[in-house]
């Protein structure tokens, strides 16, 4: 059996149990955990997960032709995490990995209005969706886990503030550019925390209608502003911009008409901080699978391509941090709350849309805990003493920010 073969090649870790589409019991690995089995309803299925096994395992569990009788689905993708470079390497995956690399610019291609409907594909869904796992603020991005036992929410207030702290906010009245800025929690956070005038832009109607609401219910919304634009039809001149979680929709080709846009945008002593999704890999293309079903257009970066971009716009690299597992224990916690919350889930859309949804965060988890992935935060400038000469004023402004939050407790 072709399947056997693959599997027995790719599958040197843990303990794979197969029951094929015929019945007949098979076993991989070498015993350990996790143990897993699986069993596929589809003879077409032996095919395709061997052609394209990311693409095809994800279908096959939401469509249910592929099944877990014992374990659990985190306990399948971890299996497949720890033995994911095997599965790479095989030359029927290289030959696909070529070919996806081939067709990289042409998926990653994101004028305006095809970047619009990206963007409403994934987060134009339901309100009640990302209430059943996101922190209150609704932070859908990397949380920062100052200490071991830090709740999500937080977490989500720990990376605020960081970003806060990168974006030296000493003065008053400074303009503030988010790209990207969701459902407004970080751009209402930055006009408290540093009396800033904020301007904030977005492609997603439901995040533009959601965020100033919320604007007003603070009372911020003659100081924090937010619009239905695309960031490269933004004028004028800011103090600071911040992204967060939104260049990994701009597109490899794009990158160097994004840093020429931040240029453009950014006052000559100004302040840029982009915080992003990064693979330690060399470039390649996206997971086909998460391209189709959660983010079209969507792609992680290596920091070779996008710091060779930044050097093309003429900009300073003040500051590089790499968070490694910050985003796998934010995914864990998000995980965890929709699972608990996985029958409101299923009454808002379907079985389908769930199974759909809880491969999409343990698949995600595991990209961070095994296959390479993780979060870059860069400060980028356009003159280099736009900063203080040594990093201390980051830590002294969470200090602060923590003794001022606690003192008002």
């Amino acid at each position: 059996m072709f399947l056997a073969n693959f599997l027995d090649g790719v599958f040197r870790h843990g303990d794979l149990r197969l029951i094929d589409a015929y019945g007949k019991q098979w076993r991989f690995g070498d015993g350990t955990e996790p143990h897993v089995t699986i069993r596929l309803h589809s003879q077409w299925l032996h095919w395709r997960l061997i052609v394209k096994p990311k693409l095809a395992v994800g279908e096959a569990y939401m469509d249910g032709s592929l099944t877990i009788e014992d374990g659990s689905l985190y306990d399948l993708l971890n299996l497949v995490g720890h033995n994911l470079d095997l599965v790479e390497e095989h030359p029927i995956q290289r030959l696909g990995a070529f070919l996806g690399s081939a067709m990289r610019h042409l998926q990653q291609y994101n004028p305006i209005g095809r970047a619009r409907r990206n963007v409403a594909h994934h987060y134009d869904l339901s309100d009640e969706l990302y209430d059943l796992f996101l922190d209150d603020d609704r932070q859908y991005s990397c949380a920062y886990f100052s200490a071991e036992h830090d709740s999500l929410e937080q977490a989500q207030l720990n990376k605020k503030c960081h970003l806060a702290a990168k974006l030296l906010l000493s003065r008053p009245d400074l303009k503030v550019l988010e790209i990207g800025s969701g459902w407004g929690g970080l751009g209402l956070y930055l006009a408290q925390q540093g009396a800033a005038q904020v301007d904030g832009v977005t492609l997603s109607v439901e995040q533009h209608k959601f965020s100033n609401r919320r604007a007003v219910e603070a009372g911020l919304d003659d100081r924090v502003k937010f619009a239905l634009r695309d960031y490269r039809e933004q004028t004028g001149h800011y103090d600071r911009i911040v992204s967060v979680g939104m260049f990994e929709h701009v597109g490899a080709g794009h990158y160097v008409e994004f840093f020429r846009k931040i240029s453009d945008l950014l006052d000559d002593d100004g302040i840029c901080v982009l915080h992003s999704i990064g693979r330690r890999q060399p470039p390649s293309n996206t997971n086909s699978w998460l391209r189709k079903y959660i983010f079209p257009g969507g792609y992680t970066p290596a920091l070779s391509e996008v710091l060779q971009a930044v050097e093309k716009a003429g900009l300073w690299v003040t500051d590089v941090e790499i968070l490694r597992l910050h985003y796998a224990e934010t995914l864990r916690h998000w995980r965890q709350r929709f699972l608990a919350r996985r029958d409101e889930a299923v009454a808002l859309y379907d079985e389908r849309f769930c199974r759909m949804w809880e491969f999409y965060l343990v698949g995600c988890e595991m990209s961070f805990r095994h296959m390479g992935q993780m979060v870059f935060q860069l400060q980028l400038t356009k003159r280099q003493d736009a900063v203080p000469l040594t990093r201390d004023y980051i830590t002294d402004w969470e200090c602060s920010t923590a003794a001022a939050e606690q003192a008002a407790e």
